[in-house]
């Protein structure tokens, strides 16, 4: 007779098992440790008789008076400095995202004859950008603002304003309807946005708009890539440290208008084909009497800034082609850059969120590779132990892949990813707030679930941000996803032929 085949020990239900048992005895180590000793304690007592009790009483009361009032001194001031040293919780209260009008929308179609049009391209250009746009996983429902309609593109800076305006404001008011929040209770505003950067800024454009206060403490941060909203976010928290009882405005945004690239080389068309308009607005506050109505709190920001390697600083760099045209270049190496940024963010990151189960297999791991055998594999810690929702900066679906692979994440865990780029594009630093906005639309966001924020952007730069949802979030009447969330998710495939 054959023999028959060997089970799959790797995937066998008893392995199963025994990782489950693994996982909760070292996670609840400590509290499997002392329910002995609060059972021999409780024994203890239960047999201690009137007597005992009486004589403890009496020697309690032969005690100084002096050293009870120190006591009691030292109680109060170690509880006041405890409390007066610990850092002011930061929520998000609220936020926005921008839906483009259907007048902005881009097809296929459209995008590919307004490229035909484009008299500084040349056909070679043409079918690159063609078969980029096949393989994006972007829809046809993404948009460009109205300056890009035109053939050829209008790139002014009145152009460029308006677009700022349009998103900008949009988001604001949405955010401002939202949270009954009056402009005037505005201590602290952060805007960012990478590449159009005019005087007066943008943050001084919000200010005007609003007639916010003279004392605001205001920043425009520019130049700093795709994962600049979580810079922000860090910028805020460190002034709500700083500053109590405040409320922070956060807008993350990009504007496409004066970046569409009309030359010919090939790596600084890739924008051209995945960048679309979107902006989010966000509110924050240390008040700790909006714990209630706070939809999540922050609880970590890990940075990783790969600018010192000369590769990492150049992957991702505007600059000027050969005939004068200035564009955004993206390296060949950018996948493998924005893998070691990752890496090292992890790396960083895992002891503040992962479980005691967890590390340790990393650790064991880890030693194993340096004393026993080089060959090992390297352990991938298991962040699905950690958070229940990935924001995976939708910067394109090579992104999106590579980091699915790389975490071992299902495909519901980059759903939310997917979709946003399909159906908005690549919006830059807003996109992170675009994929949260559809796990709620979904009606995933549950009490107690962690969501991990995960950003790329220019420098290089790899930013991690970690929310915990403070209340099960009702699924949205309104927002960004509010006219088409039935429609998802969407199959999309490897290839869509135009």
């Amino acid at each position: 007779m054959p023999a028959s085949p060997a089970p799959e020990f790797s995937t066998s239900v008893k392995l199963k098992y025994v990782k489950l048992g693994y996982q909760y005895l070292v996670n609840h180590f400590l509290t499997l440790l002392l329910i002995p000793i609060i059972a021999t304690l409780t024994l203890h007592l239960l047999r201690t008789g009137p007597e005992e009790f009486h004589s403890l009483w009496m020697m309690s009361l032969q005690l100084d008076i002096l050293h009870v009032i120190c006591s009691v001194f030292l109680v109060v001031i170690v509880s006041t400095v405890y409390f007066m040293s610990r850092p002011r919780p930061v929520f998000l209260l609220d936020y926005s995202c921008y839906n483009p009008p259907k007048s902005c929308r881009v097809p296929f179609a459209t995008f590919m004859e307004h490229t035909h049009h484009i008299p500084s391209f040349d056909e070679k250009s043409v079918q690159f950008q063609m078969r980029i746009l096949e393989r994006s996983g972007l829809g046809e429902e993404t948009c460009l603002p109205p300056a890009n309609h035109y053939i050829p593109p209008k790139p002014t800076i009145e152009a460029s304003r308006a677009e700022a305006r349009l998103v900008i404001f949009s988001a604001i008011d949405d955010l401002l309807n939202k949270t009954g929040l009056k402009p005037k209770d505005i201590d602290i505003l952060i805007v960012n946005c990478s590449l159009f950067s005019p005087t007066p800024s943008l943050s001084a454009m919000i200010v005007n708009k609003y007639k916010l206060r003279s004392n605001i403490r205001s920043y425009n941060l520019s130049g700093m890539g795709c994962s600049a909203g979580l810079i922000s976010v860090d910028l805020a928290r460190d002034l709500l440290q700083a500053h109590p009882h405040s409320k922070a405005l956060v807008i993350s945004t990009e504007i496409i208008t004066p970046n569409f690239y009309t030359g010919n080389q090939r790596s600084m068309l890739l924008p051209n084909c995945l960048f679309r308009m979107g902006a989010a607005a966000v509110l924050l506050s240390n008040r700790r009497r909006d714990a209630r109505r706070a939809k999540y709190r922050l609880l970590h920001v890990v940075r990783t800034h790969r600018g010192a390697d000369d590769k990492a600083y150049h992957c991702v760099y505007e600059e000027e082609d050969k005939d004068g045209v200035s564009g955004i270049s993206l390296s060949k190496d950018l996948m493998a850059i924005a893998g070691e940024a990752l890496k090292s963010n992890i790396t960083t990151m895992g002891p503040l969120v992962l479980p005691a189960s967890e590390q340790l297999l990393f650790l064991f791991t880890l030693i194993g590779r340096r004393l026993i055998n080089h060959k090992w594999k390297p352990y991938i810690p298991d962040f699905k132990q950690a958070f229940e929702h990935f924001c995976i900066h939708a910067g394109g679906r090579a992104v999106i892949d590579e980091l699915q692979k790389s975490l071992h994440l299902s495909a519901e865990h980059v759903e939310a990813s997917r979709m946003a780029l399909h159906r908005f594009g690549n919006t830059s630093s807003s996109s992170l707030w675009y994929e949260l906005s559809y796990i709620e639309a979904k009606g995933r966001m549950r009490r107690g679930d962690r969501v991990w924020q995960i950003g790329f952007g220019s420098g290089f730069k790899c930013n991690s941000a970690i929310w915990k949802c403070l209340r099960t979030v009702r699924t949205p009447t309104d927002g960004p996803w509010a006219e088409c969330i039935h429609r998802y998710p969407v199959h999309i495939p490897d290839v869509v032929k135009l």
